[in-house]
């Protein structure tokens, strides 16, 4: 005769072994569920997606276009076509950097990247293009391993050396990145490498050198090609941050000519309208360079705008769009560890607009624990430390990200508040004494809070 402790006994045990049918019927389910996804995806045809305003009329979209219709015709004929493929991955690939449309065009360029790939595990092509879109996603690490793959297969093509730059550079390894810049510039010398070597001289605090090698990258591009218009864009940045607004216009200006609409070139021009307390105008500009491309860098500027115009309604809901996007393509990296943006920088600023300083540090501190050597992770986790006012805690941050002497305003800007809120003046004084106030773009609340920390000094 059982005991109701028995039959107690016996009823938690018949539970206990219930939970782990249902739990592994769950697992189950999820993993058909990821392999029936995957198998969907890997049979699926990516097309360009109809393009938005100004964007749709222009010839080079007629030729994107064409170009890609004919490729996808040509793979369906012959799905082992590895040359068609890379060809299709390519124009996907730039037609992202187009629109800023990364969630669609990384997807679809790895989709017939992963296809010739798994005809070649060592296609040279494909490995660099994985490792080119592992970037554009911020898997930095993941894309820096892949190049070293390519690497090894054609150590004498130049392009590679360029990614290798890139990975080194946000992984924090810079004595690898000017190694790479300069086996880069040797092997090949023309816009890729000269811009890298310009922002790798940036980062070191060489100003005048990083202006004269973006200059080089310019004119060896064709005038209104994406990627020579994307090297003037920095060039006028780099002028920007000198204080020299007459030329950073004048390379503006120039840009839009030969690219009519182009996005970046008139968030350019939004920042010196910024600079001039020119609001309204700003806000002109940035919502015009945000119907053309989407980019969420431009979108924080533009809320920028709205709060020093006092449109602060407008702000709070251009801030809210922004986390929730950036929480998405977050989510999205969480539960496709091969594709998904990493956004955890951009959503700890995103966290700071809105003056949810916590959510910040969660998500500055997650990008930390992905890049502790990069200078800039070392300068967000700093900086929210600051806003928290946490200021000793953000003093090992500030020091490594200015290990590299780099010149940058904001970053002096901030390192100078956080010495002196820390209580170390004479060094807060130093530092800010590294550029002037009065002349380089710095984002107007941060300009003025070290106005008024300069009076103190």
């Amino acid at each position: 005769m059982f005991s109701f402790f028995n039959l107690l006994k016996m009823k938690k045990k018949n539970i206990y072994l219930l939970s782990i049918i249902l739990f592994c019927v769950a697992v189950t389910g999820i993993f058909l569920k990821y392999n029936y996804k995957k198998a969907a995806d890997e049979k699926k045809d990516y097309v360009l997606l109809e393009r938005k305003g100004v964007l749709a009329n222009s010839m080079e979209w007629k030729q994107a276009k064409h170009t890609s219709d004919s490729l996808l015709a040509l793979i369906k004929d012959n799905p082992t076509d590895s040359k068609s493929q890379l060809r299709l991955a390519s124009l996907y690939i730039q037609e992202a950097r187009v629109t800023g449309n990364y969630a669609y065009y990384d997807v679809a360029a790895m989709k017939y990247i992963n296809d010739v790939l798994n005809l070649d595990s060592l296609d040279f092509n494909a490995l660099v293009f994985k490792s080119l879109i592992y970037m554009s996603q911020h898997h930095f690490a993941d894309g820096l391993v892949i190049a070293h793959k390519a690497q090894q297969v054609n150590p004498y093509n130049g392009y590679v050396y360029g990614l290798l730059v890139d990975g080194n550079v946000e992984m924090g390894n810079y004595d690898s990145a000017v190694v790479y810049a300069d086996k880069m510039a040797a092997v090949r010398p023309d816009l890729t490498s000269y811009s890298r070597v310009s922002y790798v001289r940036e980062i070191l605090g060489d100003y005048s050198g990083a202006i004269k090698a973006m200059q080089m990258a310019v004119e060896a591009g064709g005038p209104g090609d994406e990627h020579t218009e994307w090297a003037r864009y920095q060039l006028a940045n780099l002028y920007q941050k000198i204080g020299d607004y007459k030329m950073a216009d004048t390379l503006y200006q120039i840009s839009l000519s030969m690219r009519p609409n182009y996005a970046y070139a008139l968030a350019g021009l939004a920042q010196i309208a910024m600079a001039n307390k020119d609001y309204k105008k700003a806000i002109s500009l940035y919502i015009k360079a945000d119907s053309v491309v989407d980019d969420y860098s431009i979108k924080e500027e533009l809320v920028d705008a709205y709060q020093q115009s006092g449109q602060q309604q407008k702000a709070d809901q251009l801030s809210k769009q922004v986390i929730d996007e950036l929480n998405a393509n977050s989510q999205a990296a969480v539960t496709n560890q091969n594709l998904g943006h990493y956004a955890d920088r951009e959503l700890a600023y995103a966290y700071l607009k809105i003056k949810d300083n916590d959510k910040a540090l969660d998500h500055a501190l997650m990008e930390y624990n992905r890049r502790p050597n990069n200078i800039d992770v070392n300068e967000t986790v700093a900086w929210v430390y600051y806003c928290k006012g946490d200021y000793a805690k953000a003093v090992p941050y500030i020091n490594v990200a200015l290990r590299t002497h780099s010149k940058n305003p904001v970053l002096l800007s901030r390192a100078a508040l956080i010495y002196y809120k820390s209580g170390n003046e004479q060094l807060a004084k130093t530092t800010i004494a590294e550029t002037s106030l009065q002349n380089p773009y710095i984002e107007p609340e941060l300009k003025m809070e070290a106005e008024k920390t300069v009076a103190k000094l």
